[in-house]
């Protein structure tokens, strides 16, 4: 093809794909006619000077899914797509995606056990109302009374039990005591150890993961020595539950981990539905260390934050 209509097709393919003229405008700015400018589109994709890709985001999610879940070995995954990555817009998405599948998958007679915390915030408004008979909502954990941050911990107790029309049981206690003899104490008391004991019993969890910056609602509540935070800051990835682990999954400050109050991470191991909500760059290794320590079994993510999974 001689060189002058080569560069007339890829000109008409530049202001056609790239800057959306019209093939009319096309015409009057070649000085050719509109059939001839359909002409040589045609043959740009012909001749491979143009190449149309499709991205279906619906495809492009169930891809990632099924990644994720040979990976990690899980039950189940749902990746959605973002308009950006700020923080709070991934938080709103994650929380519309979790609320949905939590419509479908809770059941009469179910005992759902939930955290606290932003994330979990966003699922909780997003809830979508409906009647289940013999269900039960509970507190995973305790919360924190003194933080900048508000953590949310009553008022998604409350949505929740409001959306799915069932009895709750909020856990009114710190996260973290200062002993494992004071932690002994409260978790003795009958009314306290019922909570606690219905949370192992729930069969759905749905959680969270937390990182350990300056962020962090735990670290702003005055709950460490300068020791507890110096071994968080060197060896944590991420927490759970007030439980934080290393980038492999394990619990990295046992002495801390003795004096939190709520459920251990390997019974959220054991749940028929341990559902994992979580997304954002920043959250990549501690997602990564919660679904190598096997403590959920369905993660809700997304696209970004799959893809960084998969590379790790």
């Amino acid at each position: 093809m001689e060189n002058e209509k080569l560069n007339k097709m890829v000109e008409a393919a530049r202001l056609y794909y790239q800057l959306d003229y019209s093939q009319q405008d096309i015409a009057k700015k070649l000085d050719v006619s509109r059939p001839t400018v359909s002409r040589l589109l045609k043959q740009a994709k012909e001749l491979g000077v143009v190449e149309i890709k499709i991205n279906n985001p619906v495809e492009n999610g169930e891809l990632l899914s099924e990644q994720l879940k040979t990976k990690y070995q899980l039950k189940d995954a749902f990746v959605t797509s973002v308009p950006e990555f700020d923080n709070e817009i991934v938080k709103k998405y994650l929380g519309e995606a979790a609320s949905t599948y939590l419509y479908h998958v809770i059941n009469e007679g179910d005992i759902v056990a939930t955290s606290w915390g932003t994330t979990m915030y966003e699922v909780a408004k997003h809830l979508k109302p409906k009647y289940i008979n013999g269900a039960q909502i509970v507190q995973l954990n305790g919360g924190v009374s003194h933080s900048e941050t508000k953590t949310y911990a009553s008022e998604i107790i409350h949505l929740f039990g409001e959306a799915f029309n069932t009895p709750t049981f909020l856990l009114p206690l710190p996260a973290i005591v200062d002993h494992i003899v004071v932690k002994q104490a409260i978790e003795a008391d009958r009314h306290i150890n019922k909570i606690l004991e219905k949370g192992r019993e729930a069969n759905i969890a749905v959680f969270s993961v937390g990182i350990p910056g300056v962020e962090s609602v735990l670290l702003q509540a005055e709950y460490f020595s300068n020791n507890d935070r110096e071994l968080i800051h060197s060896k944590a990835v991420g927490e759970i539950c007030s439980r934080f682990f290393d980038k492999d999954g394990h619990i990295c400050i046992e002495g801390l981990n003795e004096r939190t109050i709520g459920i251990a991470l390997e019974e959220l191991a054991k749940k028929e539905k341990s559902i994992l909500v979580a997304g954002g760059p920043k959250k990549v290794d501690a997602i990564h260390g919660a679904l190598s320590g096997n403590y959920a079994n369905i993660l809700i993510t997304d696209e970004l934050t799959a893809k960084m999974l998969l590379e790790l």
